[in-house]
């Protein structure tokens, strides 16, 4: 029976092929898992004093408590008055790869404190970002808005995205919002946090 020859090459370039579709399999299983490491980091750092806050739920540094995760699940307002709620939800939102949404909204909240002599250049970098139509975290708006928004900001005044922001806002209270509060993350958080309260 004929063997079957391959040249060094041609070894290594199957080996090579071979070695690609074993690592984009382990990719795919560790996105699957990178969303909740991910939101453990994050709170680690956000919330230092996550882990031994939780344990003594008396004491004054306790930075995240079931009662404020309890009041994220009353408004998105409420969510987004939250610091530790707005990164936790940033977080959500970054495995539906739908970030730019709550990066527009915080860039807005920003822009609406900035000083009448950085508006210009703040109109600008949040167009660029988020509005025009290339952008790299385009904003989902319809065409009449992106167009009113680009004369807006042409123009700059402390009102120029509120209408982008408004709807931006809804789109993630009816659409993102809903989903997060169904989420593996936020019922486990919230379910760790009551656990280690009432030990």
């Amino acid at each position: 029976m004929p063997g079957l020859f391959f040249s060094h090459s041609n070894m290594t370039e199957l080996n090579g092929k071979e070695d690609c579709k074993l690592a984009e399999g382990k990719v795919h299983k560790k996105k699957q898992k990178a969303f909740g490491a991910d939101l453990k980091s994050y709170l680690k750092c956000m919330v230092p004093h996550i882990e031994s806050g939780i344990k003594t739920s008396n004491s004054r540094n306790v930075m995240l408590s079931a009662e404020e995760v309890i009041q994220w699940s009353q408004s998105l307002e409420k969510l987004l008055a939250s610091q530790s709620g707005q990164g936790v939800f940033r977080e959500f939102l970054k495995s539906e790869f739908s970030e730019e949404n709550i990066e527009f909204w915080l860039a807005c909240e920003d822009y609406k404190k900035t000083k009448s002599d950085h508006l210009h250049g703040k109109a600008e970098r949040i167009y660029a970002e988020f509005v025009q139509s290339d952008a790299i975290k385009q904003i989902n708006i319809d065409y009449q808005m992106r167009e009113a928004t680009a004369r807006k900001a042409q123009d700059p005044t402390h009102t120029s995205f509120d209408e982008a922001q408004k709807t931006v806002y809804i789109l993630m209270e009816r659409d993102s919002y809903p989903r997060f509060l169904k989420s593996k993350s936020y019922l486990n958080l919230l379910n760790q946090l009551q656990t280690n309260t009432s030990k």
